[in-house]
C-alpha cells in the first residue's frame, strides 16, 4: 500500500457542509488506499474542542464507541476492515486540517461523511443521534419548566396524587420526563402531530411502555400456599388479623408496579377462609379455657367481627395515606356481596358498616375514597324475596350517605349480567369503569365448545386511546371530507398504536411485576423473573376510548342528546363495528370504552377552540361532556337520565358507567328505587350527592360551601368525578383542575 503524505492529502478533494469544508471520501482510490493512509499521519497535537468549551486530547476510538452504538441501532455489525478504514478517513482529516483545535461539530461532519460512503443506514442512524441530542434539549428544558410548576404550584391533572408532598412532587418530575421520552421514541410523526392537535389522546404516556393498566387482581391466587415477595417468603396467613396485613401489603406493592386501577374481585370470598380459620382457633381457646359451647361460639364471633372492623378500617387509614412508590393514592377497587355463607356475607356487612361510620375525629367522622366499594348485585340473591336482602339494605344505607358502594347488575340485560347468568362468571369493573372482554380457557376469543368457560379474575388492561369525536367531525367538515373516511384513518392509527404496544410490552421480563407474573396475581402468572412477559399478553384487552358523545350530536345538528342522539348512535354502531373487524384481524381483545375525562374535559375544549374556534354548546364551556353521557347542566329527571344514557349501554362493553344526581336529601326509599330500577337495566349504577364536612365543628351537610353552625370555611367536600369520588375541597382549596371545578358548579342531572 502507498503512503499519502500530508502535502498530498491537503489537495484533495472536499466537500462542504455548512460553513465547514472536509476531505471527501470519494477522492480516495479504494478501500485499500484508505486502509495504507494513516501510517504516517500524526495527530498527538490535535485537540477537540467539546460542546462545553473545554478542550480534550483527539482520541479515535470514542469514533469507533460511536459509530458501533449507531450501527446497532439498525442491527449492523461493521468488519474490522471497515472500521479500520473509517478510523484512517478521520484520522487523516484531523491530520490535515488547518486547526489543531477542532470543534466537535466539523468532527461530526467527517464521521458522518465517512459512514455516508462506507454505510448509508448507520450514517443516517448517526445523524439521526445527534438530532436526538439536540431534542433532548429542548425536551429536558420543557421537563425543566414543568418540574418547576410542579415543585412551587403544584399539578391538578391526577385528583388522586397529593402533589404538595415531596414524593409526589418528584413522581410527577418524572411522570414528565417518561411522557416526553414515550412521544419521542414511540410515536411516529403523524401520531405525534395528532395528539398535539387533538384528535387522539393517549392516556398514560408517562407509563405506558413500563407497565400494564388497570387489572382484576388475583389476591387469593398469591395467598394460597404462600409466595414471594421482596425476596422474602411469606406464608399462607393463618388468621384474619395476618390476611388483613398481608393483602393490603400484597395491594400496596402490586399497584404501584402499574398504572390505572386497582381491583380486588369478590373480597369478601378472599376474607371468608381466614375468618374460619380465626373462628375455629378462638372457639378452640375458650373451650379449652372452660368456657361452655354455646358462649364459645358467641365469643368468638365476636372476635372475627372484631377483626374484621379493624381490618377494613385498616386498609382505609393504608389506601388513603400511604402513597404509592408511583407517588399516588393507587385506585383501588373492591367488589363484595356475592358471598352467602355466614363469613362471607359478615366480611360484606362489615365493610359497609365501616365505610358507613366513616373516620377521623370523634365529632367529624367522613367516609374516605378508598378502596371504592362496588356491590355485585344479584335479584336472586339480593332482591325482595332473596336471602340477603338484608345486606342489599345495608348498601343502599352506605350509598346514600357515601356514595359508595356503586352497583353492578348481574341479572339484568346486557354484556356483564349475560356472562354471570350463563357461567356464573362476575366481570369485577378494573377502577372505575373498565370491563374486560371475554377470554375463554381452552378457546381464547370463542369458547371451544359448550363446556368452555371464561376467564376474568387475574387479567388486565395495556392502556387506552381515546377519540376525540368533535373535533374529527370538524376536520372533516373543514377539508370536505366524509366523517367516516376521517374517523377510519384515526382509528386506524390507535389499531397501529396498540399492536406495537403489545409487541413492545411483550418483551418485558417478569420481574418487572413479580407478584403478577410469577406469582399469580394474574392469569397463568407462575412466570420465571427473566421470562418474557408476551404469552401472558394474549388474553389482555386494549381500549379505544371516545370522548364528548353529546357534542358529536351538538356539532351535527344543534341538538343535545337529550334533544336527539341518532347520529351519536350511528357513529357508536359504526366504531363497534370496525373494533370487531380489527379485533378479527389482529386477534387483540380491543375494547370501547366511554372514557372518563378529568384533566382531559379542559385539554380537548382548548384544543378544539384553537383549530376550529368557539361553537356554541360544543366548546363555549370550559370541559366537554364525559363519554356517552348527557350534559351535566340538562334538566333532566333521574329516570330520563337512565333511559337516555340507557341507548348506549351495550355499544362501550370495555368501559361504561351510568349515574344520577339525586336531588333529594337522604331519601332512602328514592335511593333504593333508582338503585332497583338501574339493576333491572343491566347497569353499573352510582350514586351521586356532593357531601360536605365541616372540619372544625363536624357539621354535616350534602352541599355547603360555608358551615351554617360555626361560620368555617374549613371544610371537605367530596364529589363524584367521574366514575370515581374525589376532593373538590380540602382544608379550603381543591385538588381538581378548573375545568372539571367547572362542571361540577354546572350539574343539575349528573
Amino acid at each position: 500500500m502507498q503512503n499519502i503524505k500530508a502535502e498530498q492529502l491537503e489537495k484533495s478533494n472536499t466537500v462542504c457542509r455548512g460553513n465547514i469544508s472536509i476531505p471527501s471520501f470519494s477522492s480516495m482510490t479504494n478501500m485499500q488506499e484508505i486502509l495504507g493512509i494513516s501510517e504516517n499521519i500524526d495527530v498527538s497535537d490535535v485537540k477537540i474542542i467539546k460542546k462545553d468549551g473545554t478542550l480534550e486530547d483527539y482520541d479515535v476510538q470514542k469514533v469507533v464507541k460511536a459509530i458501533n452504538k449507531s450501527a446497532a441501532r439498525v442491527l449492523v455489525d461493521f468488519t474490522q476492515e471497515e472500521i479500520t478504514a473509517i478510523c484512517n478517513y478521520v484520522d487523516r482529516c484531523a491530520a490535515t486540517s488547518k486547526e489543531r483545535q477542532i470543534p466537535i461539530a466539523k468532527m461530526h461532519f467527517i464521521v458522518e461523511e465517512a459512514l455516508d460512503n462506507i454505510n448509508p443506514k448507520v450514517a443516517n442512524s448517526y445523524r439521526n443521534y445527534r438530532n436526538y441530542k439536540t431534542d433532548f434539549v429542548n425536551m429536558l428544558d420543557k421537563v425543566y419548566q414543568e418540574s418547576q410548576k410542579i415543585m412551587y404550584i403544584g399539578d391538578k391533572e391526577n385528583s388522586n396524587a397529593d402533589s404538595t408532598l415531596v414524593s409526589t412532587k418528584r413522581s410527577l418530575i418524572f411522570n414528565e420526563l417518561n411522557k416526553e421520552l414515550y412521544k419521542k421514541f414511540f410515536l411516529t410523526v403523524p401520531e405525534l402531530q395528532a395528539v398535539r392537535d387533538g384528535y387522539i389522546y393517549i392516556h398514560d404516556m408517562s407509563a405506558r411502555r413500563d407497565t400494564m393498566n388497570c387489572c382484576l387482581f388475583d389476591v387469593a391466587n398469591v395467598l394460597k400456599g404462600g409466595f414471594e415477595m421482596g425476596n422474602l417468603w411469606y406464608n399462607e396467613p393463618k388468621t384474619l388479623e395476618v390476611a388483613f396485613d398481608v393483602i393490603g401489603d400484597i395491594v400496596m406493592a402490586a399497584a404501584s408496579q402499574q398504572y390505572g386501577g386497582f381491583t380486588v374481585p369478590e373480597v369478601d370470598k378472599i376474607l371468608a377462609p381466614y375468618a374460619e380459620k380465626t373462628y375455629n382457633k378462638n372457639y378452640q381457646r375458650y373451650i379449652e379455657m372452660g368456657v361452655p359451647a354455646e358462649k364459645a361460639e358467641e365469643e368468638a364471633i365476636k372476635d372475627v367481627q372484631k377483626d374484621l372492623h379493624d381490618g377494613f378500617q385498616g386498609w382505609e387509614y393504608k389506601f388513603n395515606t400511604v402513597a404509592s412508590s408511583r407517588g399516588d393514592y393507587p385506585f383501588i377497587t373492591m367488589t363484595m356481596g356475592l358471598g352467602t355463607e355466614k363469613f362471607e356475607k359478615m366480611a360484606s356487612m362489615m365493610m359497609l358498616e365501616v365505610r358507613k361510620n366513616g373516620q377521623g375525629k370523634k365529632e367529624c367522622k367522613k367516609p374516605v375514597l378508598f378502596p371504592k366499594i362496588v356491590f355485585l348485585y344479584d335479584e336472586e340473591l339480593h332482591g325482595e324475596n332473596g336471602i340477603m336482602r338484608d345486606l342489599f339494605d345495608a348498601g343502599v344505607e352506605c350509598s346514600q350517605k357515601t356514595m359508595y358502594p356503586d352497583w353492578l347488575s348481574l341479572t339484568g340485560d346486557g354484556y356483564i349480567a349475560s356472562m354471570y347468568k350463563k357461567y356464573k362468571k362476575v366481570i369485577s369493573p378494573m377502577g372505575c369503569r373498565a370491563f374486560l372482554s371475554p377470554w375463554y380457557e381452552r378457546g381464547g376469543f370463542t369458547p371451544a365448545d359448550e363446556n368452555d368457560v371464561p376467564v376474568f379474575v387475574g387479567r388486565f388492561n395495556i392502556g387506552a386511546i381515546s377519540l376525540h369525536l368533535p373535533m374529527i367531525y370538524a376536520k372533516a367538515k373543514q377539508e370536505g371530507k366524509d366523517f367516516y373516511a376521517v374517523l377510519d384513518y384515526y382509528m386506524e392509527m390507535i389499531r397501529g398504536l396498540h399492536k406495537r404496544t403489545y409487541e413492545y410490552l411483550g418483551e418485558l421480563k417478569a420481574s418487572v411485576n413479580p407478584l403478577a407474573f410469577c406469582e399469580g396475581g394474574f392469569y397463568q402468572g407462575h412466570l420465571g423473573i427473566h421470562d418474557k412477559i408476551k404469552p401472558l399478553l394474549k388474553y389482555a384487552t386494549a381500549s379505544f376510548g371516545i370522548t364528548a358523545l353529546n357534542e358529536l350530536q351538538e356539532l351535527h345538528n344543534q341538538k343535545s342528546l337529550v334533544e336527539d342522539g341518532e347520529f351519536a348512535l350511528e357513529v357508536m354502531e359504526y366504531i363497534n363495528k370496525k373494533i370487531n373487524q380489527y379485533k378479527e384481524e389482529d386477534g387483540n381483545l380491543y375494547a370501547i370504552y366511554g372514557t372518563p375525562a378529568e384533566n382531559l374535559c379542559g385539554l380537548q375544549v382548548q384544543q378544539f377552540r384553537k383549530k376550529y374556534g368557539v361553537i356554541n354548546k360544543v366548546s363555549d364551556r370550559g370541559y366537554v361532556s364525559n363519554s356517552f353521557h348527557c350534559h351535566v347542566s340538562e334538566d333532566i329527571g333521574p329516570i330520563e337520565k337512565q333511559d337516555l344514557e340507557g341507548r348506549f349501554w351495550n355499544l362501550l362493553n370495555g368501559g361504561k358507567i351510568q349515574y344520577v344526581k339525586y336531588p333529594i336529601d337522604y331519601n332512602k326509599k328514592a335511593v333504593e328505587t333508582l338503585i332497583k330500577r338501574a339493576m333491572d337495566r343491566g347497569f353499573y349504577e352510582g350514586v351521586n350527592l356532593s357531601l360536605a364536612y365541616c372540619d372544625d365543628c363536624g357539621h354535616q351537610e350534602l352541599s355547603m360551601d360555608v358551615c351554617p353552625v360555626c361560620g368555617s370555611k374549613n371544610l371537605t367536600k367530596i364529589d363524584r368525578m367521574n366514575g370515581y369520588l374525589s376532593y373538590s375541597r380540602v382544608k379550603g382549596d381543591t385538588r381538581l383542575n378548573s375545568a372539571k371545578m367547572e362542571e361540577i358548579a354546572d350539574r343539575v342531572s349528573m
